[in-house]
């Protein structure tokens, strides 16, 4: 056992470092008074012990009238009695070390566990004394009393923990974690001095970077494809210019065979930037929700109308089924419209030839609500389902598809996405390759109060009659 004593010297704590001073206890001694004369008697016995000697040898050679017994324990009680307290004095036993770190967790608990980001509060050698909720869910197996590196093996979280100290009192690093999945983690070692007997601790801090890694990685993407979706049809015109400017300046053949193809190139250009402005617009209101009465199934009508010299060019034909009458929904009516024509563009562009495309409006129930599900299904190629839970990023073309060779900017769902969930709906993608692809938008069915309201008529009181 292992009794802590702490010098009220101030050079001893003039860096802030609490450096507990230990002294062996005896053996079968058990735990020591905290005060009075045993505890000043076990702290002193060796100057006791060579008093009693020094006396005793006295007494016995010269003659002293006190006996050897008689000394030894005359001295034991002036050593006890008279010799003044030093400055060392006995502050904690084994049980005021386990009560100071009670007293540490007292304070460092409640703090921990208001954070809103994992921490872990260790000791000066790296032993965990407590941690918060978020820790417990980031890290398999956490457990007081157990080493950080049972949590993390990351050098550089496990070197800022041992370097750290009041001459490096807090440090950042980076780390990845591979196990059970991939994740970006920043740390944050801290020097802590709690108010208690306890010292000073390690506060570590995690923060998450896994989704801020993936949106600088999707930023980063959608510049590159942006700067070559536009680079494109650039380069296409500009050579064609030139063209016009030199060789073939006064070739009309030449002419009217290339000014066709520079203005589609100059169309593309010109949506993909309309695109591009819509998904920012989009975007910049994602959280605001619509509040704007919308007859859903008119919209959709004359957004398929819209659609009707395409579809007859392409010889598709477009029928509406609707079964939910003049029911409403909460939206911007632009932003909708946008959405179904985008729907109906994609599953007359990509489907079947002379084929057909069928838009259906039926009453849903997801959840607790009532939904309308509005369905565009073409009766295309289809799309394999590897390709699916990515069809809605950002310039996203399934490979060696239609859309490549048609002028498909990539964008259309990723603005049908967008929009969706600004309006808090629904996107459901279905597809079976060889039969076709169905898109399902589910918005809520707007209730007007107005249906709702109650009136309630009172009889006048009848007139009292008197005799």
């Amino acid at each position: 056992m292992l009794e802590v004593y702490r010098d009220s010297d101030s050079k001893r704590f003039s860096d802030g470092i609490f450096r507990p001073r230990v002294v062996p206890a005896a053996p079968g001694s058990g735990l020591l008074p905290r005060h009075g004369v045993l505890s000043r008697l076990y702290l002193r016995r060796w100057l006791v012990l060579l008093a009693a000697a020094v006396i005793g040898l006295l007494s016995l050679f010269h003659g002293l009238p006190l006996g050897a017994p008689t000394a030894a324990i005359l001295t034991f009680v002036a050593g006890a009695a008279f010799i003044p307290v030093s400055r060392t004095r006995l502050r904690y036993d084994a049980v005021s070390v386990d009560r100071a770190k009670e007293e540490t967790l007292a304070v460092a608990k409640p703090i921990a566990d208001a954070l809103p980001d994992p921490a872990i509060l260790l000791a000066r050698d790296g032993t965990i004394l407590a941690f918060n909720g978020k820790a417990r869910d980031l890290f398999e197996g956490l457990k007081n009393g157990a080493h950080i590196s049972s949590a993390t093996r990351s050098p550089q979280v496990l070197d800022a923990v041992m370097e750290c100290g009041p001459a490096n009192r807090q440090q950042t690093v980076t780390f990845s974690e591979r196990v059970p999945v991939e994740r970006h983690m920043a740390a944050t070692v801290s020097w802590l001095v709690l108010p208690s007997d306890a010292g000073p601790s390690i506060l570590v801090y995690l923060r998450d970077l896994t989704e801020q890694r993936r949106l600088d990685q999707l930023r980063a993407d959608f510049i590159a494809n942006a700067s070559h979706e536009i680079k494109t049809p650039l380069a296409s015109l500009s050579g064609f210019i030139q063209t016009l400017h030199g060789a073939a300046r006064h070739d009309e053949a030449a002419r009217d065979r290339f000014l066709p193809i520079m203005a589609k190139q100059a169309e593309r250009m010109a949506r993909l930037i309309d695109n591009l402005m819509s998904l920012s617009r989009v975007e910049m209101r994602a959280h605001l929700k619509p509040q704007g009465e919308v007859a859903i199934a008119d919209l959709v009508e004359q957004a398929c109308e819209a659609l009707e010299p395409m579809a007859a060019e392409a010889d598709v034909t477009v029928a509406v089924e609707s079964e939910v009458g003049d029911v409403t929904v909460l939206g911007d009516r632009d932003e909708l419209t946008q959405v179904f024509i985008n729907l109906v563009h994609n599953a007359i562009k990509y489907g079947r030839k002379a084929g057909s495309v069928q838009v259906k409006l039926k009453r849903q129930r997801s959840g607790s609500q009532d939904m309308i599900a509005i369905s565009v299904e073409d009766d295309g190629p289809g799309i394999l389902g590897q390709h699916l839970p990515r069809l809605t990023e950002r310039f996203y073309r399934v490979a060696g598809a239609a859309g490549h060779e048609k002028g498909g900017t990539g964008l259309g769902l990723a603005i049908v996405k967008h929009v969706v969930n600004r309006h808090r709906g629904e996107l459901r993608i279905a597809s079976e390759v060889g039969s076709g692809s169905k898109f399902t938008v589910l918005l809520a069915e707007h209730k007007s109060n107005l249906g709702l309201l109650e009136v309630v008529f009172k009889p006048t009181a009848q007139p009292t009659l008197e005799e």
